[in-house]
Parts: structure tokens; C-alpha cells; sequence
């Protein structure tokens, strides 16, 4: 049932890194649309809950119980070297990436915990985006590897979760579901380096054009 419960929620939290990879993507059409979709979400009724019903908690659960099976899980690529076995290793890798990365995510942008210059502000959305990406380090090294490592765990997570529900009984539908897991990785690593690239060089002036024309200040 923990494992089940560990895979339900795991597809949740996939769900959202969709939405959040392709949204953040929009930051490459100019700004505007960016910054539209964040006030959407804002704007939304008893957004805290939602939050923390179908992201935080979730997230939590998943974490915690995948640092367990990180922990006691045995990788064995050392004697069967098998494509599977490698997945397997990656995924739990990935797996210790995601939380550190999460966790400087989380903590910088929606706290402000390392330096208020990191702080994400939703109502100057792109201007905050921007100035929390005005970093070399955090552009070319933490983050592509956090997305990276987002990714892969999201594709192969959907993978094997097929199997753990059994959704895919034979090779063939696993192989078959395997090329879609691909697809869905090349989908959203593409989204979320757009979405670096196209805030990591920013036309300042362009910020500050869509934030008067969205009433929302300097």
C-alpha cells in the first residue's frame, strides 16, 4: 500500500511539474503571457490549501518515503550491468538531486531564505524571475541540473509506476510506453530550459514595459 500510495502521489507531484515546466515556459513569449498565468494562479480561492492538499503534502510523503527506499534499496548494476538496473540507480540519484535542489527551490524563491534577491514576487512575476536568474552559478549549473535530474525522474517515474498498477503487463507495452516516458522527457526538459534560457537573458527594459502594461508597477 506504501509503495502504491508512494507512486499515487508521485503522479501528482509529476502532474504538477508539468504544469510549472510549461507554464514557466510561456516567460520566452515576451513576459506578458508569463505573468497572465501567474495571476491566474494567484487568483485562485483558498490557493494555500490547494497548495498544500495537492503539492506540499504530496511532495512531503513522496520525499520522505523515497528517501527510504533510497536508503535500504541495494543497486546491483556492479553484477547485472542491465539497462534496467542502470534506470534503476539514476532514478534514485535523481531522486537525492531533486530534494537538495527542492529544497533551495522552495526555500529561496518563496521565502527568500538565502538573500531577498532570490525571492519571488507573484505580482512582478517576470522582473522577480529575472533578478533571481541574474546569477552565472544558479543559470548554468544548479538549475539545469535540478531540471535534469526533475525530468528523468518524472519520465521513468511514469514508467515504472505503469507497471506498479499494472498498466503495462507485457514487454510490448512496456516498450511501447517506455518511447512516450522519452517523449514526455524531451517535452519538459526542452520547457524548462526555455524557460532558463529565456530569463537568463532578459531585456530588462522589456520587465519593466509588461509590468506598466499589466498595472503592476515598477
Amino acid at each position: 500500500m506504501l509503495r502504491r500510495l508512494h507512486s499515487l502521489t508521485g503522479l501528482v507531484f509529476g502532474g504538477y511539474l508539468i504544469v510549472h515546466l510549461l507554464v514557466n515556459a510561456t516567460i520566452a513569449q515576451g513576459g506578458i503571457v508569463y505573468q497572465q498565468q501567474v495571476d491566474k494562479i494567484h487568483s485562485l480561492p483558498f490557493l494555500p490549501v490547494i497548495e498544500w492538499t495537492f503539492i506540499y503534502l504530496p511532495i512531503l510523503f513522496h520525499t520522505v518515503y523515497g528517501i527510504w527506499i533510497t536508503v535500504t534499496g541495494q543497486p546491483n548494476v556492479t553484477n547485472y550491468p542491465y539497462a534496467r538496473n542502470w534506470f534503476y540507480l539514476a532514478q534514485r540519484v535523481s531522486a537525492i538531486v531533486i530534494v537538495f535542489f527542492m529544497l533551495f527551490h522552495i526555500l529561496s524563491l518563496k521565502y527568500g531564505l538565502f538573500t531577498v534577491n532570490y525571492a519571488f514576487d507573484p505580482h512582478r512575476a517576470l522582473g522577480t524571475v529575472g533578478r533571481h536568474f541574474d546569477h552565472g552559478f544558479l543559470v548554468w549549473f544548479v538549475y539545469p541540473i535540478g531540471i535534469l535530474a526533475s525530468c528523468y525522474h518524472l519520465a521513468n517515474g511514469l514508467w515504472t509506476a505503469a507497471i506498479t498498477w499494472g498498466l503495462t503487463i507485457s514487454n510490448g507495452a512496456i516498450q511501447r510506453w517506455g518511447y512516450v516516458c522519452v517523449g514526455i522527457f524531451v517535452l519538459t526538459f526542452i520547457a524548462g530550459m526555455t524557460a532558463l534560457i529565456a530569463a537568463a537573458h532578459m531585456d530588462w527594459n522589456n520587465v519593466l514595459s509588461v509590468q506598466q502594461q499589466l498595472g503592476h508597477g515598477t
